[in-house]
């Protein structure tokens, strides 16, 4: 799309309202964009008329932004709640991540459904309904970011904001056969108004169908912006130059099962069939994981520090706008939760977290990449995790191998390998040590060609 803006054969707004028209026709199937941002986008993409005397390298080319965190000035930021929409929260400024996706050129259209808080790894809050699958309308297209991943699978855009808390970005790239990269952490401001999100856990980036694209992204959106408390090492060279470059050999680990619990069939295939691509690459493969990585103390601490992280934005929402916030039942637990949890157990929390890092660090210095499911089992239905009973047994049963990798900062990236016999995707997980996502990504480009993803369109799509 941005070398045809580039060569004069499209212009921005030619882009735009096909984009427009796109979501039209599908998003009733889907519920993935929950805010049409139409008028400004059109406006935007007018001012930059032909958009060849630019710099920008992805001028004019439609965009989503996920309805969490990534806000845009008097756009809507509701957080998948109720109270926010009712009241037609707004957002009061713009994050730097939104700046800098202008910069890029990227031409923001809507905003994506999300669950409450983005707190679940499906996306179907009570304010705004379930986000569906466009490969089978009866799945859940992951979460946090199911919108934006249902969005970009169904073809309405090519690259979507998301964000990733626990598997936030990588599980619904699995769910919807997309491309995730979770960059490392520092690698991405979280500014002005946040330092931090989730004591580090939490980072931004994008979903997008092709390795490429996310790798432009990560380029435009890795800059430090002054006051970060901190910021990943820059790469060597830009991670645009990553997916058409050969990755050297590499020392692989895989882990296709886990101590916490029953891991689906297809699930295991897909690593195993990964691993043996890898192989064929000429990468060493052994079937290896830290020994840390399914830590029985694990969950206690990251709901703890979840807990108190959600407990203290809820705090300070309800102060800006005057009023209580009216919680689901999942988001109020976390709250209470929270509310109860001392600073000293707190503090003990985030010590453990930074001691679990340097624990699982070590494995990294006799391999290059680990790999794993991205979750147990292929997609679930719309309203397994949401179920009053079993919802959470569900959510434990599901999320084995993401969270880890949010607590120790490293780069992990789902990447769409393997569909199973009834049509649904199942991602693939490549973790790599801290700032290595030139290497991810000139292994993502490699794998990729190996075994293309980009022909295979879902059964709700705009095409």
């Amino acid at each position: 799309m941005a070398q045809l803006v580039r060569s004069g054969e499209a212009t921005p707004a030619e882009l735009v309202d096909e984009a427009i028209a796109r979501a039209q026709r599908v998003n009733g199937d889907l519920n993935a964009i929950i805010h049409h941002l139409v008028d400004g986008a059109r406006a935007q993409a007018t001012a930059m008329g032909s958009g060849g005397d630019t710099d920008a390298p992805l001028e004019g080319v439609p965009f989503l932004t996920k309805d969490l965190m990534c806000s845009t000035e008097g756009d809507p930021l509701h957080d998948g709640n109720a109270t926010l929409r009712d009241i037609d929260y707004r957002a009061p400024h713009d994050t730097h991540l939104a700046t800098m996706f202008r910069n890029l050129g990227l031409v923001n259209i809507g905003r994506t459904n999300t669950p409450e808080f983005g707190l679940t790894i499906t996306t179907e809050p009570a304010a705004y309904g379930p986000t569906r699958n466009p490969w089978n309308l009866d799945h859940s297209a992951g979460g946090s970011s199911g919108g934006s991943a249902a969005a970009v699978a169904a073809g309405i855009v090519p690259i979507a904001h998301a964000n990733d808390g626990g598997g936030s970005i990588r599980v619904p790239a699995s769910e919807c056969g997309l491309f995730g990269l979770k960059p490392t952490r520092g690698r991405v401001s979280a500014g002005p108004a946040t330092g931090e999100a989730w004591a580090g856990a939490a980072i931004e980036g994008v979903v997008s169908r092709s390795v490429r694209d996310s790798a432009v992204v990560l380029d435009g959106i890795s800059h430090e912006w002054p006051g970060d408390p901190y910021s990943a090492a820059p790469p060597a060279r830009p991670f645009a130059t990553a997916p058409e470059t050969e990755p050297s050999p590499l020392r692989v680990g895989i882990c296709p099962t886990s101590a916490w619990g029953a891991v689906h069939s297809e699930c295991r295939d897909a690593v195993e069939a990964a691993g043996r691509t890898m192989e064929e690459l000429g990468h060493t493969v052994v079937e290896a994981h830290p020994a840390e990585l399914f830590d029985d103390e694990f969950f206690d601490n990251f709901r703890t520090v979840i807990g108190v992280s959600i407990a203290a934005e809820i705090d300070a929402l309800e102060r800006s706008i005057g009023q209580a916030l009216e919680l689901e039942r999942d988001t109020r637990a976390f709250v209470e939760l929270g509310r109860r949890i001392g600073g000293v157990e707190y503090i003990a929390a985030v010590e453990w977290f930074q001691a679990y890092t340097r624990r699982m660090a070590h494995w990294w210095a006799d391999h290059d990449v680990l790999v794993t499911p991205i979750l147990t089992e292929p997609p679930p239905r719309i309203g397994e995790l949401r179920d009053p009973i079993r919802g959470r047994d569900r959510l434990r049963e599901l999320l084995h191998f993401t969270p880890q990798f949010n607590v120790t900062g490293q780069p992990a990236m789902s990447v769409p390998l393997r569909w199973t016999s009834d049509g649904l995707p199942v991602g693939v997980q490549f973790v790599g040590a801290s700032a290595s996502e030139h290497m991810l990504l000139q292994l993502a480009g490699q794998l990729e060609r190996a075994v293309p993803w980009a022909g295979r369109i879902p059964p709700v799509s705009a095409w």
